[in-house]
């Protein structure tokens, strides 16, 4: 059984909550129940072992024991979550998918079997070691998006191994490794998983009161929204431990007024790929963007200050890209790094470096300089092409409130030059009203093509 040491653990706690959503709470006998429900419906609609199965959905109680369910008869996963969106068909066809759930809008999982045979590679050895597979797709932040093939059995392993666990907030979406990871951790140790479809500041606050939640997986993006909304402000959040993050780099200033509002909180960075999964980490300390990253079953390395990992869990390959891996076997992140002794700091990705003149610009760290200014919800900082330089610096900001635009634009420059040496100074300063984060809350894609619709220079 592919996931026994799981139902193991589900049997020990079973008269225990497992997951709370919406209103009802959902114990571990219930769960084991369901996943037997899902085993046999599964027989029942044909699917065989090493079918590439779509699960368009998010988490919920259902969604939890399908996962499962799917799991322990050898499916090859692959997890979507697309808010008012149909599925991309182009993504199907690549992918190879042949069957689909799909939680419809009345809470139901609907299934169907798609037109698709998968014969990738990939997936025969995935048949051949007769174990489940997982599909995710990347966020496409430097191009188009990477389909990434993982077995999930060496993913699993890591959660056999018994570790302390708190009331958790699943805030990570369904098809994110992090959201995956909160759920097989805390589930593997008899912990309890607070669910929610909707992810607004004022809502995360109210579930944290209302269920006494101890440990926030969040991104950075969404924290520095927290802070700037002050719902925190309303609601007794007592009961919160820990406040994890990761996904994109940490602007310090967001980091530095974090610990400020949360004295009492252990704030810690994670660090992850969909390529490797969710690696072991040590904050320096709360306030601090430096980390020891690792663990059971990993290795790192730099090289040319780039971070490279090795794992037993890294994933397969590719389905649509070359692969990323060295001769030796060593994926290469494309994170930059600097490192000091044991501690390394993610400086940011390789390929959203910006180039001045010869000089390198690193987007997070002029971003967090702006945020450290009044008014600021949001500012993706990048590069844009220049015949003198190479690059220019450009800086494109949503405000919480209205301003007059050319003074504001001004005393950004004047912020900037004296926190900042002059080639990292933004050039041009772009003012709009969209959001810059997706539904992920992950910062947008940097480059000039997120150009607004106010520029002042």
């Amino acid at each position: 059984m592919l996931v026994d040491f799981f139902l193991d653990v589900f049997l020990e706690n079973k008269n225990k909550v497992a997951i709370l959503w919406e209103n009802s709470s959902f114990d571990y006998s219930w769960l084991l129940e369901k996943i037997n429900v899902w085993k046999r419906k599964i027989e029942e609609s044909g699917i065989k072992p090493g079918t590439v199965t779509v699960i368009d959905a998010t988490f919920n109680p259902d969604v939890c024991a399908l996962i499962f369910a799917l799991i322990e008869k050898e499916c090859i996963l692959m997890p979507l979550y697309k808010p008012n969106q149909s599925i991309n068909q182009k993504l199907l066809y690549v992918s190879e998918a042949e069957f689909l759930f799909k939680l419809n809008g009345t809470g139901e999982i609907e299934s169907k079997a798609l037109h698709n045979k998968s014969f990738h590679p990939l997936y025969q050895i995935l048949r051949n070691r007769k174990h489940s597979g997982l599909i995710l797709i990347s966020s496409g932040s430097s191009g188009e998006p990477k389909i990434v093939v993982h077995d999930f059995i060496p993913l699993l392993e890591k959660f056999r191994i018994k570790r302390k666990t708190l009331r958790t907030l699943n805030f990570l979406l369904f098809d994110h490794w992090g959201g995956l990871n909160t759920l097989f951790h805390t589930l593997s140790n008899g912990g309890t998983l607070v669910f929610t479809e909707d992810r607004s500041p004022n809502t995360i606050c109210k579930l944290i009161q209302r269920h006494r939640v101890e440990l926030l997986p969040a991104s950075p993006t969404f924290l520095n929204l927290l802070l700037i909304s002050e719902s925190y402000k309303k609601y007794d959040l007592q009961s919160l431990k820990v406040i994890s993050y990761g996904t994109e780099p940490m602007p310090k200033s967001v980091l530095n007024k974090a610990n400020q509002v949360f004295p009492d909180v252990k704030i810690q960075q994670t660090y992850g790929l969909i390529e490797v999964g969710v690696l072991r980490t040590k904050s320096e300390k709360n306030d601090s963007l430096w980390m020891k990253i690792g663990g059971e079953g990993y290795e790192t390395r730099v090289v040319d200050g780039i971070l490279q990992i090795k794992s037993n869990s890294t994933m397969l390959g590719y389905l649509n890209a070359p692969s990323p891996f060295t001769e030796d076997g060593w994926f290469i992140t494309g994170d930059r790094v600097e490192i000091k002794g044991q501690y390394l700091r993610i400086l940011g990705r390789d390929s959203e470096i910006i180039n001045v003149g010869g000089e390198k610009v690193y987007p997070v760290e002029v971003e967090s300089v702006i945020q450290e200014m009044d008014g600021i919800a949001e500012v993706t900082v990048y590069g844009e092409k220049n015949p003198i330089v190479g690059n220019i610096v450009c800086a494109k900001v949503r405000l919480t409130k209205k301003y007059d635009e050319k003074e504001f634009v001004k005393q950004l420059k004047d912020h900037c030059r004296h926190k900042l040496q002059k080639f990292k100074v933004p050039v041009k300063v772009h003012l709009d009203e969209e959001k810059q984060h997706s539904y992920r809350f992950k910062k947008q894609k940097r480059n000039s093509e997120i150009m607004a619709k106010k520029s002042f220079v």
